[in-house]
């Protein structure tokens, strides 16, 4: 009874022993970071540092080289810490420039503005022009508009007009003043009642015309 047992116990070892190695595997313990493997082991890419500087099209310089990193870069030359770049003082860009472009060291400007814009209209340097019958413009090197207006002489009558195209009024029926209500021509005396006779003042057309009184011609009466 007592091997019967014994063998029995044997057998449960065994048993036990097989279930447990089928259980665990290797894939159940990570491996160790060395023993890994990745997909990425050729494209492993190479440390320049201390040896050499690379350009941003992949151009590999020596120490000491002199060379451009990129189109647009000052020259720069490969040291032990990296390249080491001229940082000269770029002039400055003309305040007019329209078009710069960034293809050297320095940007540099390819087209400077050469016209005046006035009221939605561009104009040549030195152009001269009329905006409106009163105004004389002329565009400036400096792309400025300047503008000088007429000075109207005061018109010699109470009753000027403004032809089209002209920028100051004009008296189209001579020197005259106000007579009353009535309008006069300027040098002669006039006769604006029966009983007064009236004239401009010389110069002064905006005062009122000097009127004397005359003896009134009233209808006789029989």
């Amino acid at each position: 009874m007592a091997l019967h047992i014994h063998e029995a116990c044997i057998l449960l070892l065994v048993i036990l022993g097989s279930v447990t190695s089928a259980a665990i595997s290797h894939e159940d313990y990570p491996a160790d970071e060395g023993d890994q493997t990745s997909s990425n082991d050729n494209l492993i890419f190479d440390d320049y540092r201390g040896k050499g500087c690379v350009d941003d099209s992949g151009f590999v310089y020596k120490l000491g080289e002199r060379f451009f990193p990129g189109h647009s870069n000052c020259p720069c030359v490969c040291a032990l810490d990296g390249p080491v770049c001229d940082q000269p003082e770029c002039p400055k860009i003309h305040p007019k420039c329209t078009k710069v472009e960034h293809n050297g060291c320095c940007p540099e400007c390819k087209e400077v503005k050469n016209f005046c814009e006035y009221h939605g209209k561009n104009y040549k340097i030195l152009e001269e022009f009329k905006p409106s019958p009163c105004e004389w413009c002329r565009c400036e090197p400096s792309n400025e508009v300047h503008c000088v207006v007429a000075d109207c002489a005061v018109p010699e009558c109470v009753n000027p007009v403004y032809e089209p195209e002209q920028c100051c009024p004009v008296c189209k029926n001579g020197p005259n003043c106000f007579a009353g209500t009535t309008i006069i021509p300027a040098g002669i005396e006039v006769k604006v009642d029966e009983c007064n006779i009236c004239h401009c003042h010389n110069g002064d057309w905006w005062k009122p015309a000097q009127c004397s009184k005359r003896e009134c011609q009233g209808k006789q009466t029989v």
